[in-house]
């Protein structure tokens, strides 16, 4: 079994975020991270977006380091 690391984890609550984000916009058109942190997205926000986006690749790379692992 694959034991998560410490930036695998914080990767994975980011990507919770950014999905309860997206589901937040589809659903009632508010942009939690616009409200935060101001519209449009000012530097910070667009950091937030950059950081969560980076973290949607790392969780890529996590699906296929587990699937390694789960067929040796």
């Amino acid at each position: 079994m694959y034991k998560l690391s410490l930036l695998d984890k914080i990767s994975l609550i980011l990507v919770i975020i950014g999905a309860i984000n997206w589901g937040l916009i589809g659903l009632f058109n508010i942009n939690l991270i616009g409200l935060l942190f101001g519209e449009p997205a000012n530097i910070l926000g667009r950091i937030i977006y950059i950081v969560v986006g980076v973290a949607g690749i790392n969780m890529i790379l996590l699906l296929l380091k587990t699937k390694k692992t789960s067929k040796a």
